[in-house]
């Protein structure tokens, strides 16, 4: 937008669809801050058949003048005369809202800021239009319905549109548009007012001295959200480590909810009738949501997560940060969130539960209805309902065998080259199963192997099951800053000499140190670009964790955010985690895209929450299973994979695969494909 020019906003959509009520709403809610000009295209339709013109003289006569920031004076059309009537004018306000049916068509979205389009339903829109204009409108609208479907076959404003409304589902959503129009770029400077409003907000936190059955309490109270989330601490029981203390649920309901999905290159965020479309590089636009403190920690909640943020960043967001643009995971986005307005915290350290509400002040029968509902949920659970019949999987490997281990020769020849020092390969599993119901999948995960950054995020579609033993990163809304690379497995044993003897092996090993010692290195740098000089510290270097099915060599590299650095921004340079990439990492991922030409979806990315405090804790996404609904079943994924150094014996690091495969394949009753 030129400066000194107005912001020109198009409400478009077919007859009777609701724009003219959206836009006078809408209107009335921007003159809070702003002068508004409202322009109806109906005024300028030269007669019934006069949709074609009609966008021609709105482009030349209204839009022309006024994005070179001058008056629009137009004719109105004289609709008992048949021919043009008196000259109007439509002032440059600081807002122009343009309404009417080609409002956004293809000759006039050069000049516009934002689209604004409103899908509605046929019949809807028919009896909508009818009732407003009655006897006049009846006998024309088949005709103008043909107009309107001939310039639809030809332009597409709906796929190109900003935001988009779905038309009379309940009351128009003035105020939800208005939230979406402050999330684009193109109305953000302007909109400064607006935007400082959203951050007029508090958490209202409830502490409820309980111990509730996790599973219970999430079927209670989220089995049967289309959207949730539940960063699960399944190892609470089994830990009393730091990692393990607090467990996170919540949905995309409420007043504040939200859903957000990226692919390539766009986030839409979804809340309610209202989605808005965002066509900017992720990691901007989450800067742009996350990146600055919204609210306080509420003093008695010892957990970082004040409401916010919570979902996937997948593998292939690397184009952002260094990697090269590929295809995406088929059917999956490319990182999915959803936002929080309301939670429920465990603190399994405590034996408490926290009931965290967002509330701008104003009453919310809803987030109380919720209240009550969550409190009753925390005294009595009802038992988790008797798991369905899963369907036993029968997975087929990407890559056989040889395959596998050709390929790890290769990583070997780039490594004596010179081109890289490791390479964290990676291959999947996949099966095609009747419907498999995903909460279900995921308890059983969880009781097999319990991890304290597993995960169970469900969008509609699909979902994610993860028993993820791994910290990708954390910052706290102090500011410090902490990575837990994993590097190193040993397969459990039964025989406790056996798996004593196996644990002692890895933590002698030479070369799955080394393995480790890279990643650390490899983290220690990434931190470095946002880190206070010196305060860069590996506190832990090669400690071995056990879990149910495997041994596992963990290091802790810590440091203090600088002052100004972009929070997001540290996401970024470290993403996606060196565990799962190799180093040098930026060459090292050109050759990972040689070597397994496939999306790698969620897997190898990150898990977790961006909270309203500014904090963040992710997790690595490993020992994961994708859920995807797909032709009246439902299609798994397992990703597998290993660190392969020039010492890597090829025929171990596929025993390894198999190895890491173990925990999600023996919960489902499934076993490794034999070729």
């Amino acid at each position: 937008m030129p400066p000194g020019t107005p912001l020109l906003i198009a409400i478009d959509g077919r007859s009777g669809a609701g724009k003219t009520t959206l836009a006078v709403e809408l209107a009335a809610l921007l003159r809070e801050h702003h002068s508004v000009s409202l322009f109806h295209l109906e005024d300028i339709y030269p007669g019934w058949d006069g949709l074609d013109d009609g966008i021609a003289r709105y482009v030349e006569r209204v839009l022309r003048p006024l994005r070179a920031g001058r008056e629009a004076r137009w004719n109105a059309w004289d609709w008992g005369r048949g021919q043009d009537g008196a000259e109007r004018t439509t002032t440059a306000a600081e807002i122009v809202l343009l309404e009417g049916v080609g409002a956004a068509a293809a000759a006039a979205r050069s000049f516009l800021d934002a689209v604004i389009w409103i899908e509605a339903d046929p019949e809807v829109r028919h009896r909508t239009a009818i009732e407003r204009d009655g006897d006049t409108y009846a006998p024309f609208w088949h005709r103008w319905a043909d107009q309107e479907s001939r310039w639809l076959a030809d332009d597409d404003p709906g796929a190109v549109a900003d935001v988009v409304v779905q038309g009379h589902q309940g009351p128009p959503p003035p105020e939800a548009v208005r939230l979406a129009l402050t999330g684009l770029p193109s109305c953000a400077v302007l909109l400064a007012p607006e935007r400082a409003g959203r951050r007029g907000l508090t958490v209202d936190c409830e502490r409820i001295d309980a111990a509730p059955d996790p599973a219970a309490l999430f079927s209670m109270l989220y089995g049967a959200a289309p959207a949730a989330v539940w960063l699960d601490s399944s190892d609470a029981g089994a830990s009393a480590g730091p990692r393990s203390r607090f467990s996170i649920m919540a949905d995309a309901g409420g007043a504040f909810g939200q859903q957000a999905l990226h692919r390539n290159g766009v986030t839409e965020i979804a809340a309610g009738a209202v989605t808005a479309r965002i066509r900017e590089p992720f990691f901007r636009w989450l800067d742009d949501v996350w990146g600055r403190r919204a609210v306080r920690r509420p003093d008695a909640l010892g957990c970082g997560f004040g409401l916010g943020w919570l979902g996937y960043l997948g593998y292939e967001l690397k184009r952002e940060t260094g990697g090269a643009d590929g295809p995406a995971a088929a059917g999956l986005p490319d990182a999915a969130l959803l936002f929080a307005g309301r939670a429920v915290v465990i603190d399994h350290a405590e034996g408490a539960v926290f009931l965290l509400a967002l509330t701008d002040g104003r009453a919310d029968p809803d987030r109380d209805a919720w209240l009550d509902r969550a409190r009753s949920a925390v005294a009595a659970p009802a038992p988790v309902p008797p798991s369905p019949r899963l369907p036993v999987p029968h997975f087929r490997a990407r890559d056989a065998r040889e395959d596998y281990v050709a390929k790890i020769r290769r990583a070997q020849a780039e490594i004596a080259d010179g081109n890289t020092y490791e390479v964290c390969l990676t291959t999947s599993l996949s099966a095609h199963t009747e419907r498999l119901e995903p909460l279900a999948a995921y308890l059983r995960l969880r009781a097999a192997s319990p991890a304290p950054f597993a995960h169970f995020l469900r969008f509609p579609g699909f979902a994610v099951a993860s028993t993820s033993p791994e910290r990708f990163l954390k910052i706290g809304a102090d500011g410090l800053m902490r990575a837990e690379p994993i590097k190193g497995t040993r397969g459990r044993s039964a025989d406790p000499a056996t798996d004593a003897s196996l644990r002692e092996e890895l933590r002698t090993s030479g070369k799955d140190r080394a393995e480790n010692i890279m990643i650390v290195d490899l983290l220690r740098n990434d931190l470095s670009h946002h880190a206070v000089p010196g305060s860069v510290t590996v506190s832990r270097l090669c400690d071995i964790e056990t879990y149910a099915t495997v041994h596992q060599m963990v290091s802790t590299i810590d440091a203090r955010l600088r002052p100004g650095s972009a929070r997001a921004g540290v996401v970024a340079s470290a993403f996606p985690a060196g565990s799962m990439t190799g180093a040098p990492k930026i060459s090292t991922m050109a050759l990972l895209d040689r070597l397994e030409q496939a999306p790698r979806g969620p897997y190898s990315g990150a898990a977790g929450y961006f909270s309203l405090t500014g904090a963040t804790d992710l997790a690595v996404v490993i020992r994961t299973l994708v859920l995807e609904e797909e032709d009246g079943g439902t299609r798994l994924t397992l990703g597998l994979g290993g660190a392969i150094t020039a010492d890597s014996d090829p025929a171990e690091e596929w025993d390894e695969v198999r190895t890491k495969a173990r925990g999600v394949l023996s919960a489902l009753g499934a076993t490794f494909p034999a070729s």
